[in-house]
Order: structure tokens, then sequence, then C-alpha cells
């Protein structure tokens, strides 16, 4: 048996003689899969011989064997249901489309104008895929670690704080878009929050009007959050990531996500649908790149999906298929919605042809049925035989026509036509029952039919980004006082990004100009021109200097210097390395000086030189080159600049790694901002692999989101300017 899944395997086999029930789902407590009947628990789903599977053979029994284990579970954890009949939790039960999404993103907020945009976000989605019920609003991982900032903080570090936090949330209700935050358990090596998690994201969620929690990583939320948001007065909706590993769970976790769905021949079950139906799951695929197995598992079970695309800056977007085959899954879901948490729910429905299957959901006399086609080719012709009364009538949901099947002992055999790996949908509506808004969706099913599914593309292609320019300075003959000349070379440049995930897989990381796509690992040999460089980061004193001489006051102010005292650097700060200071004011302090911020290869140059070595004093580690390791959950002052001579480049210039992080060249594409941060520092939170990563190898870089000053700067990021050579 597997433990990462939450799915009940299919029936199926040619062989239909029964299997006591104790074996068949004695496994089914501590793993998230029922065997097979007709088979040993763990066989594999696609093996040889797959096309004599029979699920007609034995899902009658199957479905009857799985009632009594969900009468018997339910009775061991003492089920109680009331959280699922509680009115102001039932929005669940129709939370179809889920999506995370980065608040990096530049459809949420725009950081030229410095607002949240969220009409923009959602019209976006609306034009591509129908839209969402609900939305995670993610702002912690994987930026997380950088300094000491805790998962709270960084709620309140939000542009506007948790009052504009709370604006955005305004406006996604507005248009009928429910709201998640995040909790992450693993949050314990930055600042201490003085408040137990659940405590501190009840309070968050009492200030902005949230509706539910996502438990990062969590497999159950634990009641605690449930209970804490109650005694606020703010009943929530439970989501934990990984699905649920406790029955008992079920109870006041009433949505979940689903993961890892398997590929088989006959689809399988969602486990915690089976057990209680109007529990909601959102499956979630991340970085898949074809959806249609994903797509075709909610359909068959009637549950959600998590249409996440913006995956810690790595675009992943639907493709045009996916995206319309969403668009009208979804579609059906919200016009029948009580459909689908029909208390009656029964998988694998008869059907009348091999590789097509169907879950029946009836409700109050009527009946709804979802169909599949697993097979790579179109299958038309009937498809089911339903039991007939006279006047009894029969919808096409999926294409939007009334069926006339033919009528034959007392059955009614249904004809359809189903795409390759496609889908259907019937309505049966007995004599002087009605359906709500059934004319309207059959009018729209119509619409969307004129174009199969399959004549639209299912080509995955990684979105584009581009470095952002940076002007050339006057170029000066001799390096100016504090600055290191850096001469003209023929450069190996290699880098690699050291994000936590994504594997190597295209669009992750940047795209230098001299690429077609983003990717972990870069080489290239490049022909620089010589430049002066800053011997140490700037320090706060010079800072101080730039902000008397030009009033440079920023627009978005949060933040800023936020370690300097009564608008000075607190006091034997001076010769520290300043910051808090955004890429905004970094650019600023260099135009000022009559420099610019070094590109990426320029910084690696005058930390590496040319024989490739890992760090700027060599190829071994040195803990006397840099300061000592910050391990405290409260980050202290960087040390002074210049007090590691040892760790000293080949051209001579100091602090490059170690110290503080440094800004150096952004990237954008059409969705997020981020910045290449280069040579680590001395901070190194600890207790999760969570947590941004450091870069002390000269091969190595950081990426790190934008979206807005306020956020962006941090106790752990300085800079150093260059200056163009004659």
């Amino acid at each position: 048996m597997t433990s990462d899944t939450d799915h009940l395997s299919p029936p199926g086999d040619d062989d239909r003689r029964p299997i006591a029930t104790e074996f068949r789902f004695s496994h089914v407590t501590t793993g998230r899969y029922l065997p097979t009947p007709g088979k040993a628990p763990g066989w594999p789903f696609a093996e040889i011989g797959h096309w004599k599977m029979d699920a007609k053979g034995t899902a009658e029994d199957w479905i009857r064997e799985l009632i009594d284990w969900r009468r018997e579970h339910l009775i061991r954890i003492g089920y109680d249901d009331a959280n699922y009949r509680r009115s102001e939790l039932q929005w669940a039960q129709r939370n179809f489309v889920h999506a995370q999404m980065m608040v990096e993103d530049r459809y949420f907020y725009d950081p030229l104008k410095g607002e949240y945009t969220v009409d923009r976000y959602l019209d976006d989605l609306e034009a591509r895929f129908g839209g969402i019920d609900s939305v995670l609003i993610w702002y912690i991982y994987p930026n997380i670690g950088v300094d000491d900032r805790n998962q709270t903080d960084l709620a309140h570090d939000l542009p506007g704080g948790l009052a504009g936090l709370k604006g955005a949330i305004d406006a996604f209700h507005r248009r009928g878009v429910r709201v998640f935050l995040p909790t992450k358990p693993w949050d314990n090596g930055t600042r201490s929050q003085a408040q137990r998690d659940w405590h501190a994201i009840a309070d968050v969620i009492r200030q902005v009007g949230a509706d539910g929690i996502n438990g990062d990583t969590y497999n159950g939320v634990p009641r605690a959050f449930f209970d804490a948001c109650e005694a606020v007065g703010c009943p929530i909706v439970l989501q934990p990531e990984s699905t649920i590993s406790s029955e008992e769970q079920l109870i006041w976790n009433v949505q979940s996500w689903g993961k890892k769905v398997p590929d088989a021949v006959i689809p399988s079950v969602a486990k915690w649908k089976w057990l209680e139906p109007r529990h909601m799951i959102n499956v979630e695929n991340r970085w898949g790149r074809d959806r249609s197995n994903d797509l075709q598992y909610i359909h068959f079970n009637g549950i959600g999906y998590n249409a996440w695309e913006n995956i810690w800056g790595i675009w992943n977007q639907l493709t045009p298929r996916d995206a319309e085959t969403l668009r009208r899954i979804a579609t059906l879901q919200r016009a029948f919605a009580p459909f689908m948490v029909s208390m009656d729910w029964r998988p694998y429905a008869p059907t009348l042809q091999a590789g097509v299957f169907a879950s029946r959901f009836p409700l109050e006399g009527r009946v709804l049925w979802t169909l599949v086609n697993r097979h790579e080719y179109a299958i038309d012709g009937e498809q089911m035989a339903l039991p007939h009364v006279e006047g009894r009538r029969y919808y096409d949901l999926w294409n939007g026509t009334e069926l006339r099947p033919r009528i034959i002992a007392g059955q009614a055999l249904i004809e359809l036509g189903l795409e390759s790996r496609g889908y259907g949908a019937v309505l049966a509506l007995d004599a002087g029952q009605s359906s709500d808004g059934l004319a309207a969706h059959l009018e729209r099913a119509a619409s969307f039919a004129k174009t199969p599914l399959q004549s639209l593309s299912a080509q995955w292609r990684a979105i584009p980004q581009a470095l952002v320019e940076i002007a050339a300075t006057a170029p000066q003959a001799v390096a100016p006082a504090g600055m290191v000349t850096v001469p003209a070379a023929e450069f190996d440049f290699v880098v690699g990004g050291i994000e936590i995930e994504g594997q190597t897989w295209a669009g992750v990381d940047v795209q230098y100009p001299w690429e077609d796509s983003a990717r972990r690992g870069h080489r290239r040999r490049l022909v620089l021109q010589g430049f002066h460089i800053d011997r140490h980061p700037v320090t706060h004193a010079e800072f101080k200097r730039f902000v008397d001489a030009s009033g440079y006051a920023p627009r978005d102010a949060h933040n800023f210097l936020r370690d300097w005292v009564d608008g000075a650097p607190r006091p034997g700060w001076e010769h520290k390395p300043v910051t808090w200071v955004g890429l905004e004011d970094a650019r600023a302090y260099a135009a000022w000086a009559g420099k610019r911020l070094p590109r990426e290869w320029e910084w690696q140059y005058a930390a590496q030189g040319q024989d490739g070595r890992l760090y700027p004093w060599g190829n071994a580690w040195d803990a006397t080159a840099v300061p000592a390791p910050d391990l405290g959950r409260t980050m202290r002052a960087p040390a002074d600049v210049g007090t590691h001579p040892r760790g000293a480049s080949p051209f001579g210039v100091e602090d490059m790694v170690g110290h503080v992080w440094q800004w150096t060249d952004e990237y954008r594409d059409e969705h997020t901002r981020a910045a290449i941060l280069r040579g680590g520092s001395s901070y190194l939170p600890q207790t999760s692999h969570w947590y941004f990563p450091q870069a002390y190898r000269l091969d190595q870089h950081g990426k790190y989101l934008l979206m807005a000053p306020c956020k962006d700067r941090s106790a752990g990021i300085g800079f150093r300017c260059v200056v163009d050579a004659r």
C-alpha cells in the first residue's frame, strides 16, 4: 500500500471470485488506497493485460462492501457531520475551482501604481478557464528565511499592511471569491511569534476577514486552528495542503487538497469524498504539463481542482485544452452543485462500452451522471442503459441538447459522442420535475460544444523572461575612491539557481539574454568590458550621506531603513553594510553617486577572477574569511565591512560572500518579477529546509521574488555599485 495518496483503487479484473472483505480492506486504516477487488493490495494500476480488467463484473460487490467499510469507519471515528451542516461553512461544498496565488504575481499587484489589482487577476482567470471560487493568497515561501521575519510578520509587511490585505480580500469577496490564508508548522527558525500558530493566524483572519486557512505541509489541519478562529468569532474552512492522514480529521477539515491522481485505465475514487460526500477536494498537480488525467478524475468524482499556475514565481500555465476543459467541467459543477454533494453518489454506474466510466449523482428523484472516456480515441453510440418511466426526459449536459433515447424493455438507451479522453454528462428528470438554470446551462454547453476539446492546443511552453536593462555610467579611467578596477576580459560565466523546488524543468530560475527559456543551469563565455566596483558593500554612513544630500524619500516607505533610529544609523553601525533598502532604493543611491548596480556576471567575475574558483579566496571553505554564522531566531547586526580581509577576491574586492546578500539584476516575465541575489549572508535560520537557501559558492545564485519595496526590503540584503571604466 502507498501512503501518499487519497484514492480508492478501482474495481477491475476478469476474475470475479469473491475475496474476503477483511483481506480486501485490511489496509485502509493505515494507507489511503483501497485494494482493487480481485487483486492483492498494492497491485499497479497499469500493467500487462490491463485490457482484461472488467469493472462491470466486480463493481456491484465492490460498492456494496465499500458501503459497509464506510459505515464502520464513521463509527470508529465517532463521526459528527455538524460542520458540514453549518451554513457558514457550506460554501466549501461549492468550492470547485481553487487557485494558490503568489502575492508577487503582477496581475494581483501593480508595483508601478502601488495598488492591488484583484479585478485584473480575476478577469484573466475568467477569460482563460472560467474563473475561480476561492483563492489562497500566498505571501511567505520561498522568500521566508532571507531574514528573521516570521510568517505573521510577512502578512503585516504586505502593501498597506493588514489593512491593505483586507482591502484585497474585500475585492475578492465582491467578485464572489472566498479567500484562504496560509499557516506552516515548520517556521520555527525565524523570530518567535510569542503566540501559538493557531492564535497568530486567527488574529490575522479576524482583522482581514479571510474565509479559510490552508495548512502548508499538514496532513489534516489540527483542531486547534478551527477552535482558535471560533473563539474570535470567525468560523473558517480548514484546507490541509497534504491529504488527510486520519479519518477523524474529516470532522473539522471540511475540505482538502488531493494529490498524485493515478493515471489508471479505470479511474479511481476519492477516498474522503466517499467517506463524506460533502467533503470538497481540490486536486493539486502543480508541476503537471498535461492535466487531462486530473480533470477526468474530478469530473468522475464530482470534486474540484486547484488551478495553480504561478508556482513560487515559476509560471506553469494550463494549456488551452486543459483550460477549456476546466471551464466546461466547472460550469457544469456550478450549475448543478447540489448534485455534486449527493449523499447517494455512486461511482462506476453501469455503462455499455469498455473504457467509458460513469458516476451517478441522485438528488430528490432527479439523477445526474458524469462520464469519462479513458481511451485515446473517440467513442460514439449508445453509452448507458437507464431505467425508464413514462414522461422521463433526458438531457445531454455536456453538449447542451435534449436527448431522444431508444426505449426498449423499460430502458432508455442513451446515445452520446465522447471525444478521445473526453467527457459527458446526462440529466434525467421525471414528468413535472425541473432543475434550476437548466435552460441557461444547455445554451452555454451548446456554445462550448461547437469547439471540440481535441481541436485546442495541448502544447506547453515556458513563459519568456526579460532582463531589465541597466544604463551605463559615465566612464572613468581611474577607480573612484573606495572602488577597485576589474579589467576587461573573456570570462566563463557558470552559475546555477538554488531554488528548492522545480527540479530541472524548463521555466525554473531565470532566462539570460542568450537563452531561449529560463532554466536552472547556465554557462556562457562572455566578453566583459572593464569596470570599477566598490571594494565593500555600501555602508550606513555612505547611505546617510545620500539621504541627507538628496532628500530621498521612497513613495513606499514601510521598512525603509527600518533599523535606523531618529533618521540615522544606530551608534556604532556606521561601517556596517546598509540593509532594509529595496532594489529601487539601491538604484536611487547608485544614480545619485554616478554609479549603477552590477550585472550579475560582473559581480561574479569581480569575486571569482578567471580560474573558476568556488569562493573568492579559493576552492576550500575558510570560516575565517567570512563573518561567523548567525543561527539564532533573531538576527544579529551584520559585521563591519572590511573586517574579513582573508575573504578578498583575486582583484581585492572584499565581503563578497557570507556577509549580506547583494542586489544585482532583475528579471521579469508577464506574471513575476525577481531579483538575482549574490553572495549569501551570515544568517542561517534553523529547523527547516524550506527557508531561503544560501548561495555561498560563486557558481550559485539566489532568486528573490519581488512584490513591492515594503515587502522586498530585508535585514539580510545590501548592495554594492559599479562604474564603467574607460
